[in-house]
């Protein structure tokens, strides 16, 4: 899923407001706590090395950064994330990390395509309603659709331009958010592009797949007690079936309770808490993966939870997160074979959108798209790892609780007819959920290898695409590069070789160049044909 177009127009268009979330380091890392000068003087360091090396970053008259992420290295090093804007207009490929040592001098950095952001006019020569009219008859599958038109200088290709860029807001078939952003040239009219606005994972869900667990509730005054999790902030809430396009972080019924015992772990269950069960412990395991493995302290570091609504819309066979509610919303499944979209890994994957758009915010098209499905994908999985739960035991097969015998899987992608195995020309043309499947078979090669083998039950089988043996370094360190990889050196425009090259400073990083590490990922990477 991806964030919500009104999000996003919040979070680029607002370029004037400074998003200052302090991302954790997957190095022994500087803690949350670390002394504000010492961020602020990075930042500012940035910043100035930004203005010295002006032909590197492309950055001219006109153009002002926007400050969106710090990570701070144990040792002093920092990498600052910018936006870039053009006379006030978010420049879409503009991002770039300034990476700088312990004295702040520019060592390296990281940029999406756009060198040059400038454009000769920013007054358009189409209006707005003509873009928003075709946007409008993009989406035709769109209900009671609202289309909004914002000006951008869009360089996601490298050359930039005046563009009008249209999210069309809506309702989908069952309820759920649907919708289109097309991007419209603003001279010519010509449309540049058109995708999906929201990221989705498809057919997943289920309901108590972990059995009996200890969840965290607040006790109310006067008594009773409620789905409130005072340790790590989100709030789980019955959204009474309503369409998701019309909820938002205050809608919805809170779960209560006199007793403090919640649902009756069955599928299907006429216990509308129950389905809440699964859904608030699994974003609480969720939480606690990235906390306790990567040192990040919720979606945007700052500790602060999500909401999270069970009984989306009527027979809403998926799950999916929004940054306009800042909230994860799940449907009850299709009725007959599908039950609620609430096991480990669709919490794991739906939050870690979240995360992807805090931090890189990997463009939902072409093979950035696949790579950020890939990584909610991975993190999702790593995240059922993580609960060494007895009865929803960890496995390399997303959403085989919910969509029997499973959705994706990691050693060969294409066994469900969709997805790729190997990366080709042609991959970013494919929906960006089987792109996906590059990255879901690297980081399954990387961790496990080549060849058969059994885990936990379950036979796995990943060839290579060049015919080579890959031997695996196990998934918590392939999970810590890739982690590292995200929140440090990608970009929004990052394709599947910015993606091998970003994976594999990430391993320089933490374990040195021509380690064992580093040789595994790009041994896994040359495994699913990515040079």
């Amino acid at each position: 899923m991806t964030p919500t177009p009104s999000s996003r127009r919040a979070r680029v268009a607002g370029a004037v407001a400074i998003v200052a979330a302090l991302a954790g380091a997957t190095v022994p890392a500087a803690t949350a706590s670390a002394a504000t000068g010492t961020r602020e003087a990075a930042i500012s360091q940035a910043r100035a090395n930004v203005a010295r090396n002006a032909g590197v970053f492309g950055f001219g008259a006109g153009q002002d950064l926007v400050l969106k992420d710090v990570v701070l290295d144990a040792d002093g090093a920092s990498h600052v994330r910018f936006d870039r804007t053009f006379q006030g207009l978010p420049v879409v490929g503009g991002d770039l990390v300034v990476h700088q040592d312990a004295k702040g001098k520019l060592k390296d950095s990281s940029r999406a395509a756009a060198h040059d952001a400038a454009v000769k006019s920013t007054v358009p020569k189409v209006t707005a309603q003509s873009g928003a009219a075709g946007a409008l008859a993009a989406a035709p599958g769109v209900k009671d659709a609202v289309s909004t038109p914002e000006l951008v200088v869009w360089a996601a290709d490298g050359t930039p331009r005046l563009a009008w860029r249209t999210t069309v807001e809506g309702t989908g078939e069952h309820g759920q958010p649907a919708g289109k952003v097309v991007v419209t040239d603003a001279t010519t009219g010509e449309q540049i592009e058109s995708y999906d606005a929201e990221h989705q994972a498809s057919g997943t869900g289920n309901s108590e797949y972990t059995g009996t667990v200890t969840i965290d509730t607040t006790a109310k005054t006067g008594g009773g007690y409620t789905l409130t999790d005072p340790v790590r902030g989100h709030v789980t809430k019955d959204a009474n079936n309503l369409s998701a396009s019309s909820l938002k972080a205050t809608s919805g019924t809170p779960f209560n309770s006199t007793t403090n015992v919640w649902g009756d772990g069955k599928k299907f269950s006429s216990d509308r808490s129950t389905a809440a069960v699964d859904a608030h412990a699994n974003t609480a395991w969720t939480y606690d993966y990235y906390k306790n493995v990567h040192g990040r302290s919720g979606i945007k570091n700052d500790g602060k939870g999500a909401t999270v609504f069970v009984h989306v819309g009527t027979n809403w066979d998926n799950a999916q997160w929004s940054d306009t509610c800042f909230c994860m919303m799940t449907g009850d499944g299709d009725g007959t074979t599908d039950p609620e979209q609430v096991d480990l890994d669709t919490m794991g994957h739906e939050m870690t959108h979240g995360v992807t758009s805090a931090t890189a915010n990997l463009r939902y098209s072409g093979e950035s798209g696949g790579l950020n499905e890939s990584t909610s994908d991975i993190f999702g999985t790593m995240v059922e790892f993580y609960a060494n739960n007895g009865v929803d035991t960890g496995d390399y097969l997303f959403s085989d609780q919910s969509t029997p015998p499973w959705l994706r899987r990691f050693d060969k992608p294409s066994l469900d007819g969709r997805s790729a195995d190997c990366w080709s020309s042609s991959v970013g043309k494919l929906d960006v959920h089987n792109s996906s499947g590059v990255g879901n078979h690297w980081f399954y090669l990387a961790s496990e290898g080549s060849g058969s083998k059994t885990l936990n039950g379950v036979t796995y089988n990943s060839p290579t695409c060049n015919g080579s043996t890959v031997t695996g370094i196990g998934h918590d360190k392939i999970a810590k590069i890739w982690y590292r990889a995200l929140t440090v050196y990608m970009t929004s425009t990052t394709n599947y070789k910015g993606a091998r090259a970003a994976s594999l400073n990430a391993a320089r990083d933490l374990y040195g160049a021509g380690s064992t590490e580093y040789n595994a990922v790009a041994a896994a990477w040359s495994g699913v044909s990515v040079s």
